[in-house]
């Protein structure tokens, strides 16, 4: 009798295992892209942007190079307001009195803020310089792109340009 029961047991454990991992293998579910999947479609969505621009190759190495300096300059603010986000998540972990988590975190909240200013200021003047480069076609060109993104942004549409290209496929989302 104790043969049978311990038997029907491991026969419940392992169907429950086996219908267990089934539920986990979801038809919907999308791999997170890979470095190489992301870089892929950052370069595409570059070439998708000069080509709509009509850049010359002259301006598109000037492009390049205003993305270079203010990825210099942007990592760092990006690095600390990394380490912020962490340290407030450490904060909300810890076991210390509801008052000093606070005050704590509203002290973080401040300095990111000015991180994220500091991170406007340098996005607005690297958009300045790029423009600066720009013909007065390419200028309105870039108006129009800009309106539409944000009438997408606020009917709470994402645009992915990697749905139109086949070769790159979409991002997961």
């Amino acid at each position: 009798m104790k043969k049978l029961v311990i038997l029907a047991c491991a026969l419940c454990l392992m169907s429950t295992a086996v219908f267990a991992g089934e539920e986990f293998k979801r038809p919907d579910y999308k791999k997170p892209p890979s470095r190489e999947e992301m870089i892929k479609m950052r370069k595409a969505r570059e070439a998708a942007f000069e080509q709509k621009l009509g850049l010359t190759e002259a301006q598109k190495a000037k492009a390049k190079e205003i993305r270079q300096k203010g990825h210099k300059e942007m990592k760092p603010i990006m690095d600390k307001i990394k380490d912020k986000r962490k340290e407030a998540e450490m904060v909300k972990m810890s076991r210390i009195a509801g008052w000093v988590q606070e005050e704590r975190l509203n002290a973080i909240d401040k300095d990111l803020r000015n991180l994220e200013k500091k991170a406007n200021v340098i996005r607005k003047k690297n958009m300045k310089e790029f423009e600066s480069i720009l013909t007065k076609d390419q200028k309105k060109i870039l108006e129009n792109m800009k309106k539409e993104g944000r009438q997408k942004f606020e009917a709470g549409q994402r645009p992915c340009p990697e749905e139109n290209n086949p070769q790159i496929g979409r991002a997961h989302v």
